[in-house]
């Protein structure tokens, strides 16, 4: 074993007990852990893309629209931040027309604010919620490592390499099985009803991650840069650890927003206690 892979390991160990810890104290303490996630992504794409040489008043607009997003998400709730992560973009785009700002602004208000939004929203306050973030944590994680494992074990056709040259077909595939597998070892101890829907969204979800990783290489790659940042030893950046669960957890709460407002339930997400667990696991 290596000195590098000895590193990733310990600091993913840490990194894991704490996100757990943060997790089951729920609250104000993971609303703040959603926060300082979505903020240090957003300083770690602006690195990466350069915001700050195309143009202050773009890197200003993604800061206060961020700001506004985190107030509103902890005051008044998921829709609103919602909203106002939308509005931000929106007014990002009109300076990217009127001054020629970055057209990585828009999509860094965007990454930023759904990375602090989904999480908090999966988590909410309720048990529900503790064993939904579990179970999207579950996934991830396995997926990602076992991903790993699997590639380096098997090797074979690579999944995209213009993007991500050390990615394989196997290790995808063996990480989605794996990620399969821990969601429903987790919908099993959560005494959850509907196993076959577990997995479906199990699946998708562990393919949702391996898109969000591909999605921040390709970034990497267009930014020149090998990892977003230098904050966590062994791993680099936040977005570097983040830029699957990210992507996961979006796509939960977009799942659990479409199952709602199909069923004319939306106004359950009002108040900034509201958790999407319970309707995600069907507990």
């Amino acid at each position: 074993m290596t000195r590098e892979l000895k590193l990733r390991i310990i600091s993913g160990i840490i990194l894991a007990i704490l996100a757990l810890a943060v997790t089951w104290a729920g609250g104000y303490a993971f609303a703040l852990f959603s926060v300082v996630i979505g903020a240090l992504v957003f300083s770690e794409w602006s690195a990466m893309t350069r915001l700050v040489l195309r143009g202050r008043r773009g890197l200003a607009l993604g800061w206060a629209s961020f700001a506004l997003a985190a107030v509103a998400l902890v005051l008044f709730g998921i829709l609103w931040a919602l909203a106002v992560v939308i509005l931000g973009v929106l007014a990002a785009i009109l300076l990217y027309r009127r001054d020629h700002a970055s057209r990585w602004l828009p999509t860094g208000i965007f990454y930023s604010g759904l990375a602090m939004i989904s999480l908090e929203a999966v988590r909410g306050s309720s048990s529900a919620g503790l064993m939904a973030t579990i179970f999207l944590f579950a996934v991830v994680w396995s997926t990602d490592i076992m991903a790993f494992f699997f590639g380096r074990a098997l090797g074979g056709p690579k999944l995209a390499p213009r993007i991500s040259p050390g990615k394989t077909w196997s290790g995808a595939i063996g990480g989605t099985l794996s990620g399969v597998f821990a969601g429903a070892c987790v919908q099993f101890a959560a005494g959850g009803q509907g196993l076959l829907r577990i997995l479906l969204i199990a699946f998708v979800l562990s393919v949702a991650g391996q898109v969000g990783d591909l999605f921040e290489s390709w970034v990497k790659r267009r930014s020149g840069v090998k990892d977003s940042g230098r904050i966590i030893p062994g791993h680099g950046g936040v977005m570097d650890r983040v830029d699957a669960l990210v992507v996961a957890a979006t796509l939960a709460l977009a799942i659990v927003l479409v199952e709602l407002a199909l069923t004319g339930n939306l106004g359950q997400l009002d108040g900034q206690q509201a958790s999407i667990g319970a309707i995600l696991l069907g507990l």
